[in-house]
């Protein structure tokens, strides 16, 4: 029998109940934690924190290699500065060795303290950091003014989109039970971040969005597959496909979330099943496993 696969999903900022903290995406540890192999084993054994206090290294995230996880879920959630040197290091060390990655932020400069981070960092554009050179240089979103580029509107919160998938179908867009045999829908979010693979990477974009507002087609992960020197990773577009909120709405957001909400993805099983699914999916192929 195989050990379950060990899950660190932590968050850039301190606890901090008026924000993202890792409260925010307890829905998710709690369908990873009920994940079952066929002989009722745990196919997951999860973590979850906060990091430190702001100010010095985090103690987890700066020691990650020395770690015995097999998987990060970094939510960076913070405004620029939610990561050090030392926690970047040994992050991007932690990658060096094999083990996998899964790191999304959001729209804007949200999330941008990633950009160092080894091979998967390169993947994530932001306002002031890594910028991309035909991002488009105004907001997609044209309701909540004061957010600027990058975002692009996929949908209310609550609601749900239908994804295009590109090339082959990763192992981690797949779904038996879909008429396509892909994950065809993903929570949506008002303003979506930029992610793109690096031109100098092994990279490849696997599944993109389109604006409701404006038509525009955005990347919403990019899959990097394991080498020479490093493990799986993905970068996704935005965390708040992994949100409570953006499951269902009912579980609120933090005070400063203004946008009227959707409620669209609690009456269409299909959408919860298929953005489950890519949960489940992501974390089996992160571990070295083979979606099922």
């Amino acid at each position: 029998m195989n050990r379950p696969v060990s899950i660190l999903l932590q968050t850039t900022i301190p606890t901090t109940p008026d924000d993202w903290s890792i409260a925010r995406f307890g829905r998710l540890a709690a369908f990873l934690r009920e994940q079952r192999a066929d002989d009722g084993a745990p196919l997951f054994d999860v973590t979850t924190r906060d990091r430190d206090a702001p100010g010095a290294s985090d103690t987890v995230l700066s020691r990650l290699d020395q770690s015995d996880f097999d998987q990060l879920w970094l939510f960076a959630v913070d405004v620029g500065d939610g990561l050090t040197g030392d926690d970047c290091r040994a992050i991007s060390d932690f990658h060096r060795l094999g083990r996998g990655l899964m790191v999304t932020r959001d729209h804007m400069d949200l999330g941008s303290s990633i950009c160092s981070l080894h091979g998967v960092g390169a993947a994530h554009h932001f306002h002031t950091k890594n910028v991309a050179p035909d991002l488009p240089r105004e907001p997609d979103d044209p309701y909540t003014t004061s957010i600027s580029w990058p975002n692009f509107h996929s949908g209310a919160n609550g609601d749900y989109q239908l994804i295009k998938i590109h090339g082959p179908i990763h192992p981690v867009l797949t779904n038996p039970l879909s008429p396509t045999g892909a994950i065809r829908f993903l929570p949506s979010h008002p303003h979506e971040g930029a992610v793109s693979a690096p031109a100098d990477s092994d990279a490849r974009v696997i599944a993109s969005g389109t604006s409701k507002a404006t038509g525009r087609g955005f990347n919403i992960a990019v899959a990097f597959e394991a080498g020479a020197g490093h493990g799986r990773a993905i970068a996704q577009s935005t965390f708040h496909h992994f949100a409570d909120y953006n499951w269902d709405t009912g579980s609120g957001a933090p005070s400063f979330v203004t946008e009227p909400p959707g409620h669209a993805i609690v009456h269409e099983p299909q959408a919860m099943a298929d953005t489950q699914r890519y949960v489940r999916n992501v974390a089996l192929w992160l571990g070295g496993r083979d979606p099922q």
